[in-house]
C-alpha cells in the first residue's frame, strides 16, 4: 500500500500529467511501482531513461518525429520525477538538468527555430524559451509563467495552443523556479523578472511587442496579476487557479507543498516558509489593474480554492472570472475547455 503522500499524487495529479505529455499507462505503471515517496523520483527518472532511449533509436534510423515525440515524453517524464520532491536537492536537480536538455532535443526535432533566452536578474538569471509561429512576422508574445515547482519544461503542449493561434510564447523560470530557481528565491515582486525580460527583447523585431499577453498557472496565477498591476507593456493576462493570499492557505495544502515553498522562498524552515507565504497577497495589488484581466479555475480545486481567484478578478477593473464547475487545480482534468479559452481570449485582446 503507497505511504500518504504517494497516494495523494497518484490521487491529485493524473489529470495533470497527462495534459502535460505523460501516457496514461506510463502513469499507471510507474506510480504502481511506488511505494514511499523517496522512491518517486527514481521511478520517474526510470521512466524517462526509457523514453530517452527510444528517441536515441530513432534519431538513428533518422525518424525526426518519432525521436522528437520520444524527447518530449522523456522531458516531462523528468520534470515530474522531481516535481515538489526535495528530499534530496542534488538528485532533484540532476532530474531537473536532464529535462532541460531532453526539451533541448524536442525542440532540436520539432521546432529548430526555438530559441533559448538568460536574462539577468539580481546576480541570477530568468531562463526563458521563445517559439514563433510559422508563417507569422511580427506575431503578438504570450509570457507563459509557471507556478511553484511546474517549470517551463512543462509547457511545451500548453505553447502549441498559443503557436497554433498565431502567437509567439516566451516560457520563463522566474525566481524560485526552474532553472532561475537555484540562485533566485520565490519572491512577491515577480513582476521584476518580467520587466527585466522585456528589456532584454526590447530591441526585437520578429514579434510584436506592443502587443503581449501573458498567461500563469497556479502559483503563476498570483504573478499574472501581480505582473498587470506594475507592468504596463504586459496588456492583458490570464491567471489560472491562483491564490489571492496564499498565507490563508498555508495550513491545508498538502506537506509537499509546503517544503517545497520553503525550500523554493529559501526559508530556513516552516515558520518562516509561513512568514514568506503571506506576503504574496494581492491586496491593494489587484485594484491596480488597468488592463483586461481573465481568472479561471475548477469549483474542485482542492489545492486553491475557487473563491481566492474570484477575489483577484472581483477586484480588479477590468476583470472577468470563469468557473468551471467539473474543474480540479489548474482545470487538467478539463483542458480542451480552459486551454483554448484562455487562448482564444488573449489573441481577441491582443487584436
Amino acid at each position: 500500500m503507497p505511504d500518504a503522500r504517494v497516494q495523494a499524487a497518484i490521487e491529485h495529479w493524473a489529470p495533470r500529467f497527462v495534459q502535460a505529455g505523460v501516457d496514461y499507462n506510463d502513469f499507471l505503471a510507474t506510480t504502481g511501482r511506488v511505494e514511499v515517496w523517496d522512491e518517486w523520483l527514481d521511478a520517474w527518472c526510470g521512466n524517462a531513461d526509457m523514453h530517452a532511449g527510444l528517441a536515441e533509436e530513432a534519431a538513428a534510423n533518422e525518424r525526426r518525429l518519432t525521436a522528437g515525440e520520444a524527447w518530449a515524453r522523456a522531458t516531462v517524464a523528468y520534470h515530474f520525477a522531481k516535481f515538489v520532491w526535495v528530499v534530496d536537492p542534488g538528485r532533484s536537480r540532476a532530474a531537473a538538468d536532464k529535462a532541460v536538455a531532453a526539451l533541448a532535443k524536442v525542440h532540436e526535432y520539432l521546432d529548430p527555430d526555438a530559441e533559448r533566452l538568460e536574462v539577468p536578474l539580481d546576480g541570477g538569471r530568468v531562463v526563458g524559451n521563445l517559439r514563433r509561429p510559422a508563417g507569422e512576422e511580427r506575431p503578438p508574445l504570450v509570457l507563459l509563467v509557471p507556478g511553484l515547482d511546474s517549470t517551463k519544461e512543462e509547457f511545451f503542449r500548453l505553447e502549441n495552443v498559443f503557436l497554433d493561434r498565431g502567437m509567439a510564447t516566451l516560457s520563463m523560470d522566474g525566481p524560485g523556479q526552474g532553472e532561475c530557481g537555484y540562485d533566485l528565491p520565490i519572491r512577491p515582486d515577480y513582476d521584476v523578472a518580467v520587466t527585466a525580460v522585456l528589456d532584454a527583447i526590447a530591441g526585437r523585431t520578429d514579434v510584436d511587442l506592443d502587443r503581449v499577453g501573458l498567461f500563469g498557472v497556479s502559483l503563476g496565477g498570483y504573478y499574472a496579476p501581480r505582473v498587470l498591476a506594475f507592468e504596463r507593456r504586459v496588456k492583458a493576462g490570464v491567471g489560472l487557479s491562483g491564490p489571492y493570499r496564499f498565507g490563508d492557505i498555508w495550513d491545508h495544502v498538502p506537506p509537499q507543498t509546503r517544503e517545497t515553498f520553503v525550500a523554493k522562498s529559501f526559508a530556513r524552515d516552516d515558520e518562516e516558509g509561513r512568514a514568506k507565504a503571506a506576503e504574496l497577497d494581492l491586496s491593494g495589488v489587484a485594484e491596480r489593474i488597468e488592463q483586461p484581466y481573465l481568472a479561471i479555475t475548477g469549483k474542485l480545486d482542492r489545492l486553491i480554492p475557487w473563491e481566492q481567484s474570484e477575489r483577484a478578478a472581483a477586484e480588479a477593473p477590468n476583470g472577468t472570472f470563469v468557473l468551471h464547475e467539473d474543474g480540479n487545480h489548474g482545470c487538467a482534468n478539463v483542458p480542451y475547455k480552459t486551454r483554448p479559452l484562455a487562448a482564444d481570449w488573449v489573441r481577441e485582446q491582443l487584436g
